[in-house]
C-alpha cells in the first residue's frame, strides 16, 4: 500500500508541473506555429489541411512570384522575373537604397534567393506529378515564402497591385 501511496503522490506533483492550460483549448495550427505570412491565399491552406503539400508550396510560389509580377509588370514569371526585378544596377524593385556595398550585396542576394526559390521549390512542383511532399517540408517552403514576402514588405512593396 505504501508504493501506492508514493505512486499517488509522486503522479500529483508530476501533474501540478503541467502547464494549466485546458484541454478544450484548441492546438495551435501548424502555420500560426511557423508564422506562416497571411497574405497567402486560403487555397494555401486549405491543400495543407487536405495533405496536398506540394500543390500548396506550388501555390505559395505563384502568390510569391505574382507579387513580384504586380510591382515589377512586363517582366518574364519565375527565375528570368526575379532576376530581372532585383537586378542590383537597374532594380524594378529595390530593397534597399544600394548606396554602398552591403546594400547591394543585400539586394544581388535576395535576388537569388527569389530567382532559386522559383527555381528549386516552384518549378518541380509544377512540372513534376511526382513531388509528395511532407508537412515539414511544405512548412519550410512555406516559411521560406513567407520572409521572402516580409521582406517585400518591409521594402514597401505590399500585396498584390
Amino acid at each position: 500500500m505504501s508504493k501506492l501511496v508514493d505512486f499517488a503522490s509522486i503522479a500529483q506533483r508530476l501533474t501540478d508541473l503541467q502547464p494549466t492550460t485546458s484541454r478544450d483549448e484548441p492546438e495551435p495550427h501548424p502555420f500560426e506555429l511557423r508564422d506562416v505570412h497571411p497574405e497567402l491565399p486560403h487555397k494555401v491552406r486549405d491543400l495543407f489541411d487536405d495533405g496536398y503539400y506540394a500543390q500548396a508550396t506550388f501555390e505559395a510560389c505563384k502568390y510569391l512570384d505574382n507579387l513580384v509580377r504586380s510591382h515589377a509588370p512586363n517582366t518574364k514569371s519565375g527565375e528570368s522575373r526575379m532576376m530581372a526585378a532585383f537586378d542590383d544596377k537597374k532594380p524594378l524593385i529595390k530593397l534597399t537604397s544600394l548606396t554602398n556595398e552591403s546594400e547591394i550585396d543585400e539586394q544581388r542576394g535576395y535576388r537569388f534567393l527569389f530567382a532559386g526559390t522559383m527555381i528549386a521549390i516552384r518549378n518541380p512542383r509544377g512540372h513534376e506529378e511526382t513531388i509528395d511532399d511532407d508537412p515539414f517540408t511544405c512548412l519550410d517552403h512555406l516559411a521560406l515564402v513567407s520572409s521572402l514576402i516580409r521582406r517585400l514588405d518591409k521594402a514597401g512593396y505590399h500585396k498584390l497591385a
